[in-house]
C-alpha cells in the first residue's frame, strides 16, 4: 500500500461533524456553513445565495449537505447557482463532507454548503 501526504493549499478540510455543528480546519462551527477555497462562512440557508455566488469564480461544483438525509433542493436555489456556472450536487451532510474532502485533496475547485445533522 502506498500512502501519500495530503496538502490542501488555501482551502480547509472538514475534520468532523455532530449534532448541530461541524469541525472545520480544527475549529468547531455551529449551524449552517459554506466552505470554499476562499474560507469558511456562516450560511443563512437556501434564501442566502449571495454567500455562495460570491465564491462562484473559485468553484466548479458545490456539494449541498441536506442534513441527516438527502432531500431535493429548492428549484430557485439550484437555478440561481447553475445560472452562475456552479454545478450543484445534493447529498446527506456526512456524504457531502467526505466527498468534499476527497476532491479537495485532489486539488479540485470544490465547495460545500452544509446543514447540520
Amino acid at each position: 500500500m502506498r500512502l501519500n501526504e495530503i496538502s490542501y493549499n488555501d482551502a480547509v478540510p472538514i475534520d468532523g461533524y455532530g449534532p448541530g455543528f461541524f469541525r472545520i480546519g480544527g475549529k468547531k462551527i455551529e449551524g449552517k456553513v459554506v466552505v470554499s477555497p476562499n474560507g469558511v462562512t456562516a450560511w443563512g440557508g437556501f434564501d442566502d445565495t449571495a454567500v455562495i455566488l460570491d465564491q462562484a469564480a473559485a468553484l466548479d461544483v458545490l456539494f449541498v449537505g441536506m442534513g441527516a438525509e438527502i432531500a431535493h433542493l429548492p428549484a430557485d436555489f439550484r437555478k440561481t447557482l447553475e445560472d452562475a456556472g456552479i454545478g450543484v450536487e445534493t447529498m446527506a451532510s456526512p456524504a457531502a463532507c467526505r466527498t468534499y474532502n476527497v476532491l479537495l485533496s485532489e486539488g479540485r475547485r470544490v465547495g460545500v454548503a452544509l446543514i447540520p445533522i
